[in-house]
């Protein structure tokens, strides 16, 4: 399956009690968030360091199988005047590539402003740099997977 258009195709593709995987892919980690089985809130789960993309993708279709996964929602790295750069390319291929090896639905999210979003929310909470390192990827796939559990 490739990628799907929109949240409401998303919506009709997902088995009944199916959570979605939000990632929010960089070029070093991918951020992972879960929703609940009632698509209603994104938790922040872990973060993966890149290494293969094959060792990549094996550690998310683990995570797929043990959680209940039917859907992906992969954030989408648009600039601020909306057009797509090298960054949304290399989602793309990561989409392509995992669509290879997984036919669960897969949807892009804009991502834009997620980082700033959940970094403010860590300096809000008074947490070191080192400790907002430590989350902001997951908190950021938190953040684009809520995104897209309102809009549904």
């Amino acid at each position: 399956m490739s990628v799907v258009t929109s949240v409401r195709e998303l919506k009709d593709l997902l088995p009944r009690r199916a959570r979605l995987l939000g990632l929010d892919i960089g070029s070093k980690t991918i951020g992972l968030a879960l929703s609940d089985t009632t698509l209603t809130i994104a938790t922040p789960m872990e973060t993966i360091k890149r290494t293969k993309f094959k060792d990549d993708a094996a550690k998310l279709l683990d995570i797929v199988q043990k959680q209940g996964v039917g859907g992906f929602v992969l954030g989408w790295p648009v600039n601020m005047d909306g057009s797509e750069g090298p960054r949304c390319q290399s989602t793309k291929a990561f989409s392509d590539n995992l669509a290879k090896l997984s036919d669960l639905p897969q949807i892009f999210w804009d991502e834009r402003l997620s980082t700033a979003a959940v970094e403010r929310t860590l300096i809000e909470a008074d947490r070191s740099r080192a400790r907002r390192k430590e989350l902001v990827d997951k908190m950021a796939a938190a953040y684009i997977l809520q995104g897209a559990l309102h809009a549904l």
